[in-house]
């Protein structure tokens, strides 16, 4: 499940990079994001040639899918942050 959730938070970020806001922050997420549906793609893959099933829909996998969101979006709220802190206010 958390394989599922990251693919779609990375797509969710995706857009909103090219479409709404290329800033550093979302570029930053977007990236993390992609590379934790990565990391879980190559987990998926190994435990299905293990025999296992390609998906874990487990509450603990759904419960670390959720982890893993809100861990992508405390670090994208902090890099939003001081991003705009960084930014000069203009008069």
């Amino acid at each position: 499940m958390c394989e599922l959730m990251t693919i779609a938070a990375a797509i969710v970020f995706t857009v909103v990079y090219f479409r709404v806001r290329r800033t550093p922050a979302v570029f930053t997420t977007m990236l993390m994001f992609w590379g934790a549906a990565l990391m879980w793609s190559v987990d998926c893959v190994h435990s299905a040639m293990e025999g296992e099933g390609f998906f874990d829909l487990s509450r603990e996998d759904t419960v670390l899918g959720f982890i893993i969101l809100a861990a992508g979006l405390a670090v994208f709220g902090l890099l939003s942050f001081f991003e705009r802190r960084r930014t000069p206010v203009a008069a």
